[in-house]
């Protein structure tokens, strides 16, 4: 009940202080992103931890790291701005058609060079106005199994620094919704004329050099698992951030490369490409249109939400 609390106590600007801090670790970025001065952040971190009875961020050389009820209140807080801010979108209604609003979606790009052309080329007929920031996501060194290796965008979500993410998720927690996109399989790529394309076994495939696209580097590949799995082992001659730059050096070279068959399928003209299946077998991806529930509160997320579905379905 209402009464019960003192909400005279509670600032709701110190719960977006709270969740920036949470976001930056550190008060001289909080203080950037607030417009306000590190001394005031300071001032509002005391306030709250009079408030919560609790240090909430310790001061430490790799900057302000959160305690463990900071961590239990990142996601009632972020829920509790999120509805805040739904409430106030409501003053003014959602209109795709004179909407002057900008969101992030993220995924990998071998998922967005994909989606990307049909859902901006229904922006640009029914809302011209809004702004798109795409986000390329990929999974951290050598995580193990699709799940774990993409749950980390999850917490992205959460933070409010994507409004939806397209990712090959199995399942997602409740406080999130999922929406099955379509199923992605994938397949073997090499320059067109390539001789493995006319013997693509097994063998052969270990014996080639390959590109493994990877933000950081790192040349262990999904595929790896899979051949560790079967005594076998190939050679990473070349690792790109990227499945465009990927498919890009393909045609100059005579390396291969495992990529999502839509991707495959939609470029490999413009890059000269063969294709082949891959003789490495693993389950298909279920690609899945992800946003928190808070989020689609607002309905300017749910509207792209839904959009993001549609176009799906003619890439």
């Amino acid at each position: 009940m209402l009464n019960e609390i003192n909400l005279n106590r509670v600032d709701l600007n110190l719960l977006v202080l709270f969740a920036i801090v949470l976001e930056e670790q550190h008060v001289g970025r909080a203080a950037e992103k607030l417009n306000l001065s590190p001394s005031a952040v300071s001032h509002g971190l005391k306030r709250l931890r009079r408030l919560l009875n609790d240090p909430l961020f310790l001061r430490t050389p790799k900057g302000m790291v959160p305690t463990a009820r900071a961590m239990e209140l990142r996601e009632p807080v972020s829920d509790v701005l999120a509805r805040i801010g739904n409430i106030v979108s409501t003053a003014e209604t959602f209109d795709a058609r004179t909407s002057r609003r900008r969101f992030t979606i993220g995924a990998p790009d071998g998922v967005s060079a994909v989606l990307l052309p049909p859902l901006l080329s229904e922006l640009q007929r029914s809302a011209p106005g809004i702004d798109l920031g795409a986000r390329q996501l990929l999974p951290p060194n050598r995580a193990r199994g699709p799940q774990r290796a993409w749950e980390p965008v999850l917490d992205e979500l959460e933070a409010g620094t994507l409004d939806i993410a397209i990712v090959p998720l199995a399942t997602v927690p409740a406080r999130f919704t999922k929406m099955p996109l379509y199923e992605e399989t994938f397949v073997i790529a090499t320059r067109a004329g390539h001789p493995y394309s006319r013997d693509p076994t097994l063998d052969r495939y270990c014996h080639m050099q390959h590109i493994v696209v990877s933000l950081t580097g790192d040349s262990h590949g999904m595929f790896d698992d899979y051949l560790v799995a079967l005594g076998r082992s190939r050679r990473v001659a070349l690792t790109v951030p990227n499945f465009m730059q990927a498919m890009s050096m393909l045609s100059e070279t005579d390396f291969v490369t495992a990529l999502p068959k839509r991707l495959a399928e939609t470029y490999a003209k413009r890059f000269d490409l063969e294709i082949t299946q891959s003789p490495v077998s693993r389950p298909p991806d279920q690609i899945l249109a992800v946003a928190t529930n808070a989020a689609l509160m607002d309905r300017g997320v749910a509207w792209l939400f839904g959009l993001v579905q549609q176009t799906s379905q003619i890439a």
